[in-house]
C-alpha cells in the first residue's frame, strides 16, 4: 500500500458509501423476505447476514488503522449477539494484511528517533509482519551486528480511533447486524479503550520488559530484550529472537515427550500470568507463542512476543475465577455459583436449571484437568462444549459477559488451541490445583 486513508473525513466517506450501500440491500431483502417460506427466509437471512459483514471486513481491510482493528475486537463480543455467520467472518480480519510500503513509514521513524540514530541501523524495508496498526521490521545494529525487530506505528492511527470507532458503531447499526434493544454503547467503549491500549507504545515496552525480566531465569521461555534507545511514542524496538511457527514441521516432528514439555509450559504460563501476577497477555494468535528448537533436545523454548493486548485483572475477579474452577474440578455447584455472582458474570435472579446447566459445562471445560494423561489432540472438547451452549439455551443467558470475561477466555482459548496442536498429552491437574492453592 503507498498510502494510508488515516484522515477522518476521507474514511468517514468511504464507510458512509458502505452503510448507504447496505441500506439499499436491507430495503430489497426485506421486500423479498414477504414473499419467502419461513425455512427459504431463514436461509435467505443467513446468507444476507454473511454478504454484509463480508462487504464490510473487506472495507475495514482496506483502510487498515484503528477501524480494523475495531473490527477484529467487536468480532469477540459478537460471539455473543451478532449472527454466526457475521461473527466468522469478522474473526477473518486477523492482522496479515497487505504491509504498507516503506515510503509511507520512513518519515515515522525519522521523526521518532532522528537520522543520527536511523543511521546506525540497516533496516529491511519489506516487513516481518504487517498488522492492521502497524508493521514490524527486522534491522541489524552496525557496530555489533545486533538483530532488531522495530515495530512502527502507522501514521494517523491513533488520531482516527474516535472518529473510526463511532462510525463502525454506527455502521453495525446500519447493516442491522446487532439484534435490536441491544444497547451497543458499553460494547464500544470497550473497544474504544482497547484500541487506546494498542497504540500506547510505552505502555507495551514496560510489559515487555516485566515479562522479560520475570521469565529471564525460566530456560522454557524467551522474551525479547527491549531496546529504549531506538524507542518513542511510535516506535517500539526489541531483539530479534530466532523461533518457529508452532505448525512448522520442524515442530510438529518432535517427540511426544518434547511436545508435552512445550504445552506443560504453556499451560504453566497462562496459570502463573492469571493466578500469581494478574496479568495476561490476552492475544493468542499464534504470531505470538513460537518455538525455539533446541539442537540438544532438552531446552525447547517458547518465545513470547508482542505484548500490547497485556490486560491486568483485580484480585477479587481472580479469586471469583478461581472458585469457579476449582468448584468445577470438585464437583461444587454452590462454589461455582458463588464465584460467578462474584465476578459479575451469573446474577442472583438465575434460575435453578441455568445455574445446573451452567455448573455442568464449567464441569465439562476443566475435563482436561482431572487427571490421567489427557489426550489434547484428540480431544473433541470444543465441539462438546458448544453442543452444551446451544442445547441449554446458555448463550441467552449470558448474552454480555463481563468485559474481562471476554479477554480472558480469548487467551483460555488460544492455549487449549496451541496444546491440541502440539498433540500433548498430559496430567495437569497437579499444576492447577497447585495455582488454584496459591490465589
Amino acid at each position: 500500500m503507498s498510502r494510508l486513508p488515516t484522515r477522518p473525513l476521507e474514511r468517514n466517506l468511504k464507510l458512509a458509501r458502505l452503510g448507504v450501500t447496505a441500506g439499499t440491500q436491507i430495503a430489497a431483502h426485506t421486500v423479498a423476505n414477504l414473499f419467502r417460506a419461513p425455512e427459504a427466509r431463514a436461509a435467505a437471512d443467513r446468507a444476507f447476514y454473511a454478504r454484509q459483514a463480508r462487504a464490510l471486513a473487506d472495507e475495514l481491510g482496506r483502510l487498515k488503522g484503528s477501524v480494523m482493528k475495531a473490527g477484529q475486537m467487536l468480532s469477540l463480543y459478537g460471539q455473543y449477539f451478532l449472527p454466526d455467520e457475521a461473527v466468522k467472518v469478522l474473526s477473518e480480519l486477523q492482522d496479515n494484511t497487505p504491509a504498507v510500503d516503506w515510503p509511507v513509514l520512513a518519515p515515522v521513524l525519522e521523526h521518532a528517533l532522528g537520522r543520527e540514530r536511523l543511521r546506525e541501523l540497516v533496516i529491511d524495508r519489506v516487513p516481518l509482519a504487517a498488522a492492521s496498526l502497524g508493521q514490524v521490521h527486522r534491522a541489524r545494529r552496525k557496530r555489533d551486528g545486533l538483530e532488531l525487530c522495530v515495530k512502527v506505528r502507522y501514521p494517523g492511527v491513533a488520531e482516527a480511533i474516535e472518529s473510526d470507532v463511532n462510525t463502525l458503531y454506527r455502521l453495525i447499526v446500519m447493516t442491522r447486524l446487532a439484534p435490536p434493544g441491544l444497547r451497543l454503547e458499553p460494547i464500544f467503549d470497550e473497544v474504544r479503550e482497547m484500541l487506546h491500549r494498542e497504540v500506547d507504545y510505552e505502555t507495551e515496552r514496560l510489559f515487555t520488559q516485566m515479562y522479560h525480566e520475570r521469565l529471564a531465569a525460566d530456560r522454557r521461555f524467551a522474551v525479547p530484550r527491549v531496546l529504549p534507545e531506538y524507542c518513542s511514542d511510535t516506535v517500539l524496538a526489541t531483539t530479534y529472537e530466532e523461533a518457529l511457527h508452532v505448525r512448522d514441521a520442524r515442530v510438529q516432528g518432535l517427540s511426544q515427550e518434547r511436545r508435552n514439555r512445550l504445552a506443560l509450559a504453556a499451560l504453566d504460563l497462562f496459570l502463573t500470568e492469571f493466578f500469581d501476577w494478574r496479568t495476561v497477555q490476552t492475544d493468542p494468535h499464534f504470531g505470538n507463542y513460537r518455538v525455539r528448537v533446541a539442537n540438544n533436545g532438552q531446552e525447547d523454548r517458547l518465545v513470547l512476543i508482542d505484548f500490547g493486548a497485556t490486560r491486568v485483572f483485580g484480585p477479587g475477579f481472580v479469586e471469583g475465577y478461581a472458585d469457579i474452577v476449582g468448584g468445577a474440578l470438585a464437583g461444587e455447584s454452590a462454589r461455582i455459583g458463588r464465584g460467578a455472582e462474584a465476578i459479575g458474570l451469573m446474577g442472583r435472579h438465575f434460575p435453578q436449571s441455568i445455574r445446573t446447566a451452567f455448573a455442568e459445562l464449567c464441569e465439562l471445560i476443566v475435563e482436561p484437568f482431572r487427571g490421567g494423561a489427557y489426550d489434547w489432540g484428540a480431544s473433541d472438547l470444543p465441539r462438546r462444549v458448544t453442543e452444551k451452549i446451544a442445547r441449554t439455551a446458555l448463550s441467552r443467558w449470558f448474552r454480555l459477559p463481563p468485559r474481562e470475561i471476554v479477554f480472558l477466555h480469548r487467551r483460555l482459548a488460544g492455549v487449549y488451541i496451541l496444546v491440541a496442536t502440539l498433540r500433548a498429552q498430559l496430567d495437569a491437574r497437579d499444576l492447577l490445583l497447585s495455582h488454584l492453592a496459591r490465589t
